[in-house]
């Protein structure tokens, strides 16, 4: 046997993503990089580890095993590298944390310098909806949750980090009283763009136009917010956004905010964890950085949010 740890890693992207072309975005690694990484570990075996069926790619019960001997395999190579760089002094270990998916424009900045300073840490982020984010911290699965919604039926801790103000958006094409208040009736003629179910924006939407008593005409849903705001952009409605998505497009005059009674909505960003769990030495780290730091890394990077 002569299978390699970065074969071994490959293969697990490839189970984790179900796929060739995902597992090569994933690693940074071309297809054609992965499919031989994924035959030169399969020379190595008599089984399948996996097989595609039609445009399918699956893999087989032997292959599902590899996969967990191969997980703990890296986890103690892992473990090995950490235990060297604490001899030398360093903070060192893994950081799981699992973001709502406009969390993307928000987590890096309280990221940046912790990294940075502390260079032995893997971060494992993983960018996914609100219901999704709940679901891996509910498992025990990362460290911490970035919400702005938070979860009804989880005890846990929480680190409120900033604003989330939700506002109305429109292409730069629409034409409307920019110095007036629209009255709320306007939802009743807007076509308007939603986030899938599970989003918490969709959830704060949904919140708003029940307590408005109003009925908003949906024209479609759409899976991201990148997707909303390109969307949004080509004129193929209107959508309410979280503002801290909106920096570059409002700068180009891209995209421009409609002023609407109640609105914008304004949630917290919260970083979360379960109160009952035993928080890592870089956990704990992480934790007493954000707290320290917090009202430093608003002010630099999103004071901009106050003047809309």
């Amino acid at each position: 046997m002569n299978y390699t740890f970065h074969q071994l890693k490959v293969f697990m992207a490839v189970v984790e993503k179900k796929s060739i072309t995902k597992a090569s975005i994933e690693l940074n690694m071309t297809q054609p990089a992965v499919s031989i990484q994924l035959k030169n570990l399969q020379d190595q075996f008599d089984i399948p580890l996996t097989e595609v069926i039609g445009r399918q790619l699956y893999v087989t019960e032997f292959g599902h095993e590899l996969y967990h001997i191969a997980e703990k395999i890296l986890q103690e190579v892992a473990a090995i590298n950490y235990k060297t760089q604490s001899f030398k002094g360093m903070l060192s270990g893994r950081l799981k944390i699992s973001v709502a998916s406009t969390g993307k424009y928000v987590m890096p900045y309280y990221l940046k310098d912790f990294l940075k300073v502390n260079q032995g840490i893997d971060l494992l982020m993983d960018v996914t909806n609100k219901t999704k984010v709940v679901e891996s911290l509910a498992n025990n699965e990362v460290d911490f949750a970035l919400v702005s919604v938070l979860p009804e039926k989880l005890d846990i801790e929480q680190e409120i980090l900033l604003p989330n103000k939700l506002v109305l958006t429109a292409s730069k094409n629409y034409e409307f009283d920019k110095n007036g208040l629209l009255n709320k009736a306007v939802f009743d003629e807007l076509p308007l763009i939603y986030r899938e179910e599970g989003s918490g924006t969709r959830t704060v939407m949904q919140e708003y136009f029940q307590q408005a008593h109003i009925v908003p005409k949906v024209r479609f849903e759409l899976t991201s917010s990148e997707a909303v705001k390109q969307a949004v952009m080509a004129g193929l409605g209107f959508s309410i956004q979280s503002i801290l998505s909106l920096k570059n497009e409002l700068k180009e005059g891209e995209i421009q905010i409609i002023r609407v009674e109640g609105l914008p909505l304004i949630e917290n960003w919260r970083l979360i964890w379960l109160k009952q769990k035993k928080l890592s030495i870089v956990a704990r780290e992480f934790l007493k950085y954000i707290q320290l730091h917090k009202d430093n890394i608003f002010s630099e990077n999103f004071a901009w949010t106050a003047h809309f």
